[in-house]
């Protein structure tokens, strides 16, 4: 391949770039002396023109084929693209969510940031290269610490992005000491080429050196996809965050190192999984590898995610301790079938990512007008406003797995997936089991969102309005979520055809 060639795969990459350096410019240059309002508007839309010409390149290249640049630097195949236009919805949204109220009068900075993670998720979801996956996360990351704390005024938002930053700088330490690791193994830092490591030498997957890199990574990915004990930094950062932060944060950043994640263990190091069954009559078998590892986090995330969610009184703060669960169902699929458990992971990672940004859309809108994102705030707010309220119901309940909502197909399959990595023994059914009850714990706390929304007594106040910027992107996610719990196989054999031609 000529570097003609990479600069058109690069391009919609390329174009998110300019855009971000040409917000910058003009924000300073020709809009400084405005008032923030109207250059929040214009460089939303700015912000919003740039990825809409990236969107069309990436459809462009669907039609060009694979290809594989410098050992899986950069590949390029249909499913790879489609993440990239899922990652692009989502920011999208961020944006329009963003538009009503500026988070800080320094909004060029802001969109600009918002465009440099998107630059960073697309880089992440597109490699399948060890060195390329860290400079990715990097990028990522560091947009990500910057809007987080860009609400400098308030402590809570210095002190969140204090603590976002100080657990990537760690677990960043923890990512590459464990790349290098499994460099060192398998003398490659492409995940096929590491694959096949494995076939040329049988022992190769209970090497001591590979397994504690495998273990000192997922340290790394775990702080990015906030499962416990990795997760400390998430409630404080979602909290201080501005709620189309949080919600870019919980959806676009999840979508991307899910998808990372799945590709390094399932397409570069599967042969080291390990196992973690339970058999029947309750005999543990347990191999070393990532699958115990994986399996352990699950659980807890699972368990801690759910009861502590129960406890809290912030939406925000709620909505985390949730990410944290959903993170924790999502593992489970892990130990499917590797075709059927990708399918089922990247399903319920865009349900999930549509819908917790849905969820932070309703906050956005009105707990300024509420008086704060407390869950008490919104006391009997169907009364203000009883389209957001009926939109947050929907959210909610799709979140719970309330059928016939998209999340309770995600939830079915990712399930069915756990079952499936041992059909004949069923090993992983303590694990499904133990999905299943926390998935009904967390009813109480989706429901108990609920009632104060509808059932406690209202606060003073008129009918609360909002601009048709947050209101349609909304709805449209709404709108989704029913489509594909009713019809949840036009995304599934999407994702599977996808896969197909990988």
């Amino acid at each position: 391949m000529n570097y003609t060639s990479l600069f058109g795969y690069l391009l919609g990459e390329v174009v998110l770039t300019a855009a971000a350096f040409v917000i910058l410019i003009a924000d300073v240059m020709c809009h400084r002396k405005d008032d923030v309002g109207a250059r929040n508007q214009r460089m939303a839309w700015w912000t919003l023109t740039g990825l809409f010409l990236a969107a069309v390149v990436y459809a462009i290249q669907f039609a060009q084929g694979n290809a594989n640049f410098a050992d899986g630097t950069l590949v390029i195949n249909p499913l790879n693209l489609f993440f990239k236009e899922v990652i692009l919805v989502i920011t999208a949204i961020t944006v329009f969510f963003s538009m009503e109220e500026p988070v800080s009068k320094h909004v060029g900075e802001y969109y600009a940031m918002i465009l440099f993670a998107a630059i960073g998720m697309a880089f992440l979801v597109t490699s399948e290269n060890l060195l390329m996956i860290f400079v990715s996360i990097e990028l990522l990351s560091l947009s990500l610490y910057a809007l987080v704390g860009f609400q400098k005024q308030i402590l809570r938002s210095a002190e969140g992005a204090m603590k976002y930053f100080a657990f990537g700088a760690v677990s960043a330490a923890f990512l590459l000491f464990g790349l290098s690791y499994i460099y060192g193994a398998t003398n490659s830092l492409s995940l096929p080429a590491i694959a096949e490591t494995f076939k040329g030498d049988p022992l190769m997957a209970r090497s001591p050196v590979l397994l504690i890199g495998i273990l000192f990574t997922l340290v790394g990915f775990g702080f990015k996809i906030a499962v416990v004990p990795f997760h400390l930094w998430a409630p404080d950062a979602y909290e201080g965050a501005a709620a189309p932060v949080a919600g870019f944060v919980a959806s676009g950043s999840k979508v991307a190192s899910f998808v990372a994640l799945t590709k390094f263990l399932l397409l570069g190091v599967a042969p080291a999984a390990g196992a973690a069954t339970i058999s029947f009559p309750f005999t543990p078998h347990f191999t070393p590898g990532w699958a115990p590892v994986i399996a352990l986090m699950a659980f807890i995330s699972m368990v801690w995610g759910n009861l502590a969610a129960i406890t809290q009184t912030n939406l925000k703060r709620l909505l985390a301790y949730s990410s944290v669960a959903h993170a924790g169902y999502i593992l489970v699929a892990l130990f499917g079938a590797k075709a059927w458990g990708q399918t089922a992971i990247y399903f319920y990672i865009i349900v999930y990512a549509l819908t917790n940004l849905g969820a932070f859309g309703v906050v956005t809108a009105l707990a300024n007008k509420v008086g704060g994102d407390d869950i008490r705030c919104f006391a009997g707010v169907w009364r203000r406003a009883p389209g957001l309220t009926v939109l947050m119901m929907i959210f909610m309940l799709s979140l719970a797995g309330i059928p016939p909502l998209a999340g309770f197909f995600g939830k079915f399959y990712l399930f069915a997936a756990g079952l499936a990595a041992d059909q004949m023994q069923l090993g992983y059914l303590w694990l499904v089991i133990t999905a299943i009850l926390m998935s009904a714990v967390s009813f109480y706390y989706y429901l108990q969102v609920l009632r104060v929304f509808y059932v406690n007594p209202a606060s003073r106040g008129g009918p609360i309005s909002i601009c048709p910027c947050q209101r349609w992107p909304m709805t449209v996610i709404a709108l989704i979520i029913f489509l594909i719990g009713w019809y949840p196989t036009a995304l599934l054999d999407w994702i599977q055809g996808f896969l197909q031609r990988v």
